[in-house]
């Protein structure tokens, strides 16, 4: 083959592994669906379709020959895996295991325990694998993924405590269902070389040993290395990527098959260090695990030969795909949700949602093709059950999740969750009256202070950037309905409500009125303003002053004539809202005021100077 075909080859797949996460992106899909098939598709499957019978993609073939000769191949993924699980790692943070909760907690624990057992179990007698490759098969499937998770939540309005648990488990599962795999795949490559003997437990020792060892030594090491800033700012990245890779090498040359461990250690012990530079690290591995991604799974698509698609095609392995979706994660999930407060339809939907992830994939193809060159009997059957696993769950939650979610009634009709843009002081404390009214509040902010302080005050609040464009994208925001625009600057404020305009509709976009419409005798967007009368500057000294929302019931007419002027006349009160008798809270500028003074219940919601 000529070298300039390689050049195409090589060129072609980073094109059409970015092809696939675009297309992942513009169809809302999970990136690794399109991944797969148009790495089946340029693959295994072209052999069909082209005149010689030939790939048009083929990273090894003859054995010798190829983008990747020999075992150029697993070592390529070897690495870029290698920096995959460190990043899954970096993501593992203790405090937010114990924050999450008892649900997720079991989940993680419990559930991939069950997952680990029962579809082992399935997977030896259902399709007669051994002992050893069914527990391999069943630790690759533990894992779901934010990345496969993700893509789905956000296009499916749902209690925020469902999202949730999905949201949680998938992030932190994902290290977990990978240490359990790379250690069952190195019991196995152990237990292969020298047999079930004192000398393969012993080598097996040495490899977690050294594994943990060195994760844990190199990941202090480089800590201490970012805190005293002996790497420039511009280096830092490279530099991290570098040790990751040095890690992974030198942890091998000392005991084989322990480098995947040595950095998925590696990984959750730099994660919950206490590193200025932690998020920039973590963005610039989240980035770079994005192109791997994208390469690998084309490559590794591409490299399944149609003999080994032809070993899934019998009734076997629609029966194994059943028990993992019917059997094993509806038990995990029952088992993990007891005493939890979650409804039966609620456990339901979350035992249905389970697609497995990126990780499952790539290790599955890594371990599945070195198993097979040690001549493992059964190994083959590794790398297409686990991309079987992945496409059925993926296809099968994609396509179907909103359906289920309305059937079940998990599905919310009407999405009265509030985004906040903007953090400052008077906007925390609106957002945390609306929360104590049962409302969803979620406040987003470009300035880590402001994020910090309305996380200790108990929202739900993270930092974003409001020209970004994957903000919507975030599942905290699949309950939310209605924005709220009360920075400081108007130019931000008319952005955030055209850019939501379309997801919330024109009557559930609200912003702060600019200055220089207090002025006006005549507002023309009166029904797009949290206030008719106060803007930034109003709010902003109010609550400076009287850090405090109130509510003013009626009386009678005269006392809410009296109460209205007070609050007009009074610079230090800013009216918020008006709360009718069944609780619900509405903005005064779209707010009908016919027949109100027949009604008793009403109250005056209002910031700032208590008025009495």
């Amino acid at each position: 083959m000529a070298p300039r075909y390689f050049m195409i080859e090589l060129a072609g797949i980073v094109i059409l592994g970015i092809l696939a996460q675009w297309l992942a992106w513009r169809m809302k899909l999970p990136a690794i669906l399109p991944l797969i098939l148009i790495g089946l598709a340029v693959g295994p499957l072209a052999s069909l379709y082209t005149e010689d019978g030939r790939k048009i993609i083929e990273p090894i073939w003859d054995g010798t020959q190829g983008l990747f000769p020999g075992d150029g191949l697993y070592y390529f993924v070897s690495l870029a895996i290698s920096v995959i699980l460190f990043e899954g790692g970096l993501t593992l943070k203790r405090s937010e295991i114990t924050q999450v909760g008892p649900v997720i907690s079991k989940l993680i624990t419990l559930g991939s325990a069950v997952t680990f057992f029962v579809a082992a179990v399935a997977a030896h007698f259902i399709f007669g694998l051994s002992w050893e490759l069914a527990y391999l098969f069943s630790a690759l499937i533990i894992v779901t993924g934010p990345t496969v998770i993700s893509p789905i939540l956000r296009n499916i309005p749902m209690k925020k405590e469902v999202s949730a648990v999905l949201k949680w488990e998938s992030i932190l599962i994902d290290p977990i269902g990978a240490l359990v795999a790379v250690l069952v795949y190195e019991f196995i490559s152990v237990d292969a070389d020298q047999g079930f003997t004192q000398t393969a437990l012993i080598a097996f020792g040495k490899i977690v040993l050294f594994g943990i060892t060195f994760g844990f030594t190199w990941a202090h090491a480089l800590a201490l290395v970012i805190k005293k800033r002996w790497i420039p700012h511009y280096l830092l990245n490279v530099a991290s990527l570098s040790a990751v890779l040095m890690v992974f090498v030198v942890s091998e040359a000392f005991a084989h098959e322990s480098g995947l461990l040595s950095v998925v250690v590696m990984g959750m012990v730099m994660g919950n260090i206490n590193l200025p530079n932690i998020k920039e690290l973590l963005y610039f591995k989240e980035s770079l695990s994005v192109l791997l991604i994208s390469i690998l799974f084309i490559l590794l698509a591409a490299q399944i030969d149609i003999s080994q698609l032809l070993l899934l095609w019998r009734w076997e392995s629609l029966a194994l795909l059943g028990v993992v979706v019917f059997i094993v994660r509806p038990i995990g999930v029952f088992l993990s949700t007891t005493q939890s407060g979650l409804r039966k339809r609620d456990k339901l939907f979350i035992s249905w949602v389970g697609p497995r992830g990126i990780v499952a994939a790539g290790i599955a193809s890594l371990f599945g093709s070195k198993l097979v060159s040690q001549g493992i009997p059964g190994a083959q059957y590794i790398t297409p059950l686990v991309f079987m696993v992945v496409m059925g769950t993926v296809l099968l939650n994609a396509t179907t999740a909103r359906i289920v979610a309305k059937w079940l009634k998990v599905y919310l009709e009407k999405s009265e969750g509030i985004l906040i843009v903007g953090g400052s002081n008077y906007a925390q404390l609106i957002a945390q009256y609306l929360q104590k009214n049962n409302r969803h509040v979620v406040l987003v902010d470009n300035n880590d202070n402001n994020v910090e302080k309305a996380q200790a005050r108990g929202l739900d609040a993270f930092k974003a950037n409001i020209y970004a464009d994957n903000l919507a994208d975030n599942i905290e925001l699949n309950d939310v309905g209605y924005l709220f625009a009360l920075t400081a600057n108007a130019e931000i404020n008319d952005y955030a409500l055209a850019k939501f305009r379309k997801q919330f509709g024109e009557n559930g976009t609200f912003r702060l009125m600019h200055a220089d419409e207090k002025q006006a005798s005549r507002l023309e967007h009166q029904d797009q303003l949290i206030s008719g009368t106060d803007d930034f500057a109003a709010f902003e000294e109010a609550a400076f002053n009287y850090p405090q929302v109130h509510e003013a019931f009626y009386k009678s007419e005269k006392q809410w004539d009296e109460l209205q002027k007070k609050i007009t006349a009074e610079p230090l009160a800013v009216p918020l809202f008006i709360k009718d008798p069944e609780g619900t809270l509405h903005l005064i500028p779209t707010f009908d005021w016919t027949n109100i003074k027949n009604l008793k219940g009403y109250a005056w919601v209002y910031l700032g100077k208590p008025l009495g």
